[in-house]
């Protein structure tokens, strides 16, 4: 049973509606409208199914007249013959509108009066009765199979040069070496009577000495050498000053050579850093840029170096000699590949979607997901009529584009700094928790993060409730200190803007996280930033404690923090993480991930396919991305700068 099928415009205008099931005549309008929001403006048309609530929603785009067709019903319910119905009602409603598509286009549609209840429901009973007649397709044999067709022979697949070939081959040159073999062993017997003039003695006593005066001439030859070296190195003058045996300490070159200024075990934490030595920086040289403005946060920028080779060009290049096939052959070769004023097929895209595949997949885009990007520009460009001077090549690319731009805008931005001010007005901290898997950059993003705020006139305080692994609040401790050194409290009135809350290790996290909250809340700082220990998204202990800290805190942002280096690794982690936090918290609503830190974003050129993968597959934004190993280097997405690195050839 159908809960309702309905047919309007791109443009949002309800063409026709069929509503199955008693209720509300707006109870379409919420499934249909999270359709609208999720798929259709977000670009991801590569699954033809969208599950709301309790609904599927099956639709068809038909872009010749710009309509969508979409079909509701129950999710515990299997119907076979929506697929065919939907087919059926896209093709008799076509036809019987349009001329009025044609000929009145827009007022065509704002004027038209649709009457196609009686049609549907014909449609309707004849895709149901279809259902019932088919019979169940029954399982075939393996004679039946195409694979009992093929021979063991016929399967074994090599490489290069068939396997009679390469025997052959083998065998001649086993007949040559061996040719070559008596050959070499005739010749000495030959010269050797020419160049000795010993007496005749047996053929082995020959062999013998020889091999004996090879080896004693390469004697003295190396014994000639190793003295001549021993004799020039022995004239060679010494150096007056002798290098000292042993290692030496090595020197930053941000460092202080003063050791005790680096011994921070009689500092003391939680707030009280008047005994916690300050070292003194040069900043231009810690944060390696002089003409940055300070507290702005820069654009992610991307300059291709070479020009991007085109692929079909319209005209081509007269100078290049090429084979004449009559004379009209030079004019038919400069129209080759343009489309006309023809509507797209799916088999004219096919060719060109599959090296699309390719390339996305080349640069670090994960499989299924490229795969789902394909299928979403196929379903947008079939039907669509194409200009004249066009090719199939430009106009994939071109929407490819856009829906890559699309995908990587956020569906909700996230405005850290007006967030704070208003927890600011509430008289409140704002806290932020990192989250992730071991080794992608938590703490030291933190620290960028950290150093963000700070520039723009925020107070932090950093809990450090990674206390598992061996260095982490050491990390956190000098990212503290060397924050204090470049914003030390004389230049803003007093005021420590930065300072670490630790408990030490072995302890637990949600508590220390909930003390570190309620120190900031009465000392007055402005953000709090939780850091939490590295654990794999396939852990189930780790992954249920990092819920119960999130769970328990209500932080205002929960980021999770991803390289930029893996591609299907990326889907998996980002995917588990947010489910296992569905699944192991204690809310009724659980709270899951808000936004995305892309770290490593400068090891990876153009290879810049995780930002796809992880964007698509949760709808999340990248909020920030990490490019070096200052504090400054810190950006935000350019969606336009990512995807003309992914498109680069």
């Amino acid at each position: 049973m159908l809960d309702f099928f309905t047919i309007f415009s791109k443009g949002g205008l309800v063409l026709w509606c069929f509503q199955g099931v008693r209720g509300p005549a707006a109870a379409c309008t919420a499934p249909v409208n999270a359709l609208i929001r999720s798929v259709l403006l977000q670009e991801r048309g590569g699954n033809n199914s969208f599950n709301h609530e309790a609904l599927t929603l099956k639709y068809k785009l038909d872009n010749q007249f710009e309509l969508v067709f979409v079909v509701g019903f129950q999710k515990i319910l299997t119907l076979t013959y929506v697929d065919k119905l939907i087919d059926d009602v896209h093709k008799e409603f076509r036809d019987k509108y349009r001329n009025e598509f044609q000929q009145k286009g827009t007022l065509g549609l704002l004027n038209g009066t649709f009457d196609f209840k009686e049609d549907f429901l014909h449609l309707l009973r004849e895709a149901e009765e279809s259902s019932k007649i088919r019979a169940p397709t029954a399982m075939k044999t393996f004679e039946q199979s195409v694979k009992s067709q093929k021979t063991v022979k016929s399967m074994i697949e090599t490489r290069g040069e068939k396997p009679k070939e390469k025997a052959k081959n083998k065998k001649n040159k086993g007949s040559k070496k061996e040719a070559s073999g008596t050959e070499a062993a005739t010749v000495p017997s030959k010269a050797a009577p020419d160049t000795k003039q010993n007496p005749p003695v047996a053929t082995g006593d020959r062999e013998e000495l020889t091999k004996e005066e090879i080896l004693q001439k390469n004697r003295e030859e190396f014994f000639r050498k190793r003295l001549k070296g021993g004799e020039k190195s022995n004239k060679s003058p010494k150096p007056e000053t002798q290098k000292e045996k042993g290692k030496k300490p090595r020197v930053w070159e941000l460092g202080n050579s003063n050791a005790k200024v680096l011994d921070y075990s009689s500092s003391t934490t939680n707030g009280n850093t008047d005994t916690c030595p300050t070292e003194e920086y040069d900043p231009y040289v810690a944060l390696g840029d002089r003409d940055r403005e300070p507290g702005r946060l820069y654009d992610l920028e991307y300059e291709s170096d070479e020009e991007e080779p085109e692929e079909e060009k319209v005209i081509q290049n007269p100078s290049q000699p090429r084979a004449k096939k009559g004379g009209l052959g030079g004019m038919f070769g400069m129209l080759k590949g343009l489309v006309g004023s023809k509507s797209l097929t799916r088999e004219d895209m096919d060719s060109v979607l599959e090296k699309m595949k390719d390339h996305l997949i080349a640069k670090n885009v994960a499989a299924d997901i490229a795969v789902q990007l394909c299928e979403s520009v196929a379903k947008k460009l079939e039907g669509k009529v194409m200009g004249t001077f066009t090719t199939v090549t430009s106009t994939v690319k071109q929407a490819l584009q856009e829906s890559l731009v699309q995908i990587l805008q956020p569906q909700r931005r996230v405005d850290m700094l007006r967030d704070i001010m208003d927890a600011q007005r509430h008289r409140r901290p704002y806290v932020v928790t990192f989250c992730g898997v071991n080794g992608v950059g938590k703490s030291t993003n933190l620290a960028k993060i950290s150093f963000w705020l700070i520039e723009n006139g925020f107070s932090v305080l950093i809990a450090a409730c990674d206390t598992f692994r061996a260095g982490a609040v050491e990390q956190l401790r000098t990212h503290t200190h060397r924050l204090n050194a470049l914003h030390p409290p004389e230049s803003h009135g007093g005021r420590t803007m930065v300072q670490l809350y630790e408990k030490g290790y072995g302890k637990d996290a949600a508590g220390i996280a909930m003390e570190a909250i309620l120190y900031a809340r009465n000392q007055g700082f402005d953000v709090v930033l939780v850091d939490t220990a590295g654990r794999m998204q396939d852990n189930a202990p780790l992954m249920t404690a990092l819920a119960k800290l999130i769970a328990v805190n209500t932080p205002d942002l929960v980021l999770f923090v991803g390289e930029a280096l893996v591609g299907n690794e990326a889907v998996d982690q980002l995917v588990k993480f947010n489910k296992a936090l569905a699944d192991h918290s204690m809310a009724q609503t659980p709270r899951l991930i808000d936004g995305i830190v892309l770290t490593k974003f400068d090891t990876i050129d153009d290879k810049v396919g995780a930002a796809i993968s992880m964007t698509y597959i949760t709808s999340k934004p990248i909020v920030f991305v990490g490019t070096g190993q200052t504090y400054c280097d810190l950006r935000s997405l350019n969606a336009k700068a990512v995807v003309t690195a992914l498109m680069k050839a």
